[in-house]
This record gives structure tokens, sequence and C-alpha cells, in this order.
């Protein structure tokens, strides 16, 4: 990587920002990864926290760990400086062979009620919509927002729409939505302003697992369509696995 093309700032008292630019592309978004990446592989006594963002890396850390006795230089100082010497040694950002997750989707009626909005917006019939959607090289770019809440790109540019003008209060959980060229799948009920189109029956945040997080980062996503009677019959299912868990 060359010098001058991140940006090192404290946030607070204990974290610590990178950041590689402001426009969220995969290259991007696969330099902060790759800084990630790299910090969980070699973890630095002190650090407690490493997260991905679309272009940028937060590291949380506890400041008495990097204090200096005779206090030269403070605490964020000496974990910037190391981030640094990382960043000009060059880390790695080639792209790993992504996991490819199906998540399946039931699109439309109650579960999709933007679907035809979208689809007159576009100057598609809602089957081309569902059509372009489940085709479209989704990959998961962070998580954020609320648990497990995937922000996935690769959205084909022909559903290209704005955020709604008025948010909804509640979003179901498991809803598919898009805005921009971006998916989401909401991992709790929550407000929103995305288009909804769908909705899985898999549960994407189940903070009972672990990992509780179904999707991460750099994971390839094929959106699959489903029927009203696979939607409920894969609900139940996933309610009798629950139950012998239980």
């Amino acid at each position: 990587m060359a010098k001058a093309t991140w940006r090192i700032a404290p946030q607070g008292d204990s974290c610590l920002m990178v950041e590689f630019g402001q426009k969220i592309d995969r290259e991007t978004n696969l330099r902060a990864r790759a800084l990630a990446q790299y910090l969980v592989d070699h973890p630095l006594s002190g650090v407690v926290d490493v997260v991905p963002a679309f272009t940028s890396v937060a590291v949380h850390y506890r400041p008495e760990a990097f204090a200096e006795p005779a206090g030269t230089a403070l605490p964020y100082e000496r974990l910037a400086a190391h981030v640094e010497q990382v960043l000009q040694a060059g880390v790695e950002r080639q792209a790993p062979e992504p996991r490819h997750v199906e998540i399946p989707v039931c699109y439309g009626g109650e579960f999709g009620p933007d679907l035809e909005e979208v689809a007159r917006a576009r100057k598609l019939a809602p089957d081309e919509v569902v059509a372009i959607h489940s085709q479209s090289p989704h990959i998961v770019y962070m998580l954020g927002f609320a648990p497990g809440f995937p922000y996935i790109a690769g959205l084909d540019e022909r559903l290209a729409m704005p955020r709604r003008a008025t948010p909804r209060l509640k979003i179901p959980l498991g809803t598919i939505a898009i805005a921009g060229g971006q998916s989401v799948v909401y991992t709790l009920e929550t407000p929103g302003g995305w288009n909804l189109i769908g909705r899985t029956p898999l549960r994407v945040f189940t903070p009972e697992t672990d990992p509780p997080c179904l999707l991460r980062p750099g994971d390839a996503v094929h959106f699959v369509p489903i029927t009203l009677a696979q939607y409920k019959a894969q609900c139940d299912a996933g309610q009798d696995a629950a139950a012998e868990r239980a």
C-alpha cells in the first residue's frame, strides 16, 4: 500500500480508526477487511476488538495497556505507530475464496410490500425484479446497525432504488430489503427506510449459537426464491429444531 492512502485518528480515549477513503467499493472494502484480518491473526496485547466497516477499521483497546511509565507518548500514539508500521510494511489484500451462503426468500405479498412499487419504478415486471435480485452477485461488505445485520453489495443497477421518504417504525425479522446498490437482511424487528421485497425463514442472527452471525464480511450470498408453502415449511422446521435444542 502506498503511503498517505489511509488516515489514522482517535475515536475517544479507547478506540482508533483507520480510514481508507470515503468511496464504498470492492477494493476499498477489501483493504479494510485485509487490515482487520491481519490484526485478528496477529493479536496485540491490549487490543480488545477489531471491527471492519465499509471503508474503515475500528481498533478498540485498553489505554492502560499502551501507557508508558515515563509518559512520553499517549496510549493512542503508541498504538497508532504500530498500526502505521503494519500498513507501511504492506498487508496482503488478495480476496480469499468467499464462502457461498444460500438464503431462501419468499418474495412479494405481505412479506415484500414494496416489490410491485420497485417493479413500477424500474419499469419491470415483479417476476423480473425477483429474477434480477436473485441473480445479482451479492457480497457481504460489513455487519452493523443491529447485531448480525449484513450490508450486502452487488445489487444489479437495474434495481437501484433510493430509500423510502418515510421510514417504517417496525420491519419484521427476516425481511429482505434493497436501496441504492445494496441488499440487507433484517436480523431483528427494527425501524428502517429500505424497500421491502421479501422475507426469509432463515435466522441470520442467533445469539444462542456460536458464532451467532450466519454471515460475515466477504461472504458471497445467493438469494433463492421459494414459495409461500416452502417458507412456512422451513419456518416450522426451524421451530422444531429450536425446540429440540431447548
